[in-house]
C-alpha cells in the first residue's frame, strides 16, 4: 500500500493505526513505523536499516519481541519490487 509518506504494511495486522514504511537506499531496505496512537513517534525515530534490525534480534532474541517479524524484509522487498 502507499500514501504520502511512502510505501507500507501493518506489522501488526490487527491494528491498522500502526504501519511500517518501506525504502530502499542504495540497495539496502530500510524500515520507519508510524502509529496513529503516537504521532511523535514518526518525527522522533528515523529510518532504521535492516542490519540494525538483524542486530537489536540478537539483543531480543527469546524475549518475546522478534524484530523479524515487525520488520518484515521478504514483505517489504515485495512492496518495493511491486511499486
Amino acid at each position: 500500500m502507499r500514501d504520502d509518506k511512502g510505501l507500507y504494511y501493518y506489522p501488526f495486522p490487527q491494528n491498522k493505526k500502526a504501519r511500517m514504511y518501506v525504502r530502499e537506499t542504495r540497495g539496502e531496505i530500510e524500515f520507519r513505523l508510524w502509529n496513529q496512537a503516537d504521532e511523535k513517534l514518526w518525527n522522533e525515530h528515523g529510518w532504521i536499516s535492516h542490519d540494525a534490525i538483524m542486530q537489536a534480534q540478537k539483543i531480543y532474541n527469546g524475549k518475546g519481541f522478534e524484530p523479524d517479524q515487525v520488520y518484515n524484509l521478504v514483505l517489504a522487498r515485495q512492496l518495493i519490487r511491486e511499486d
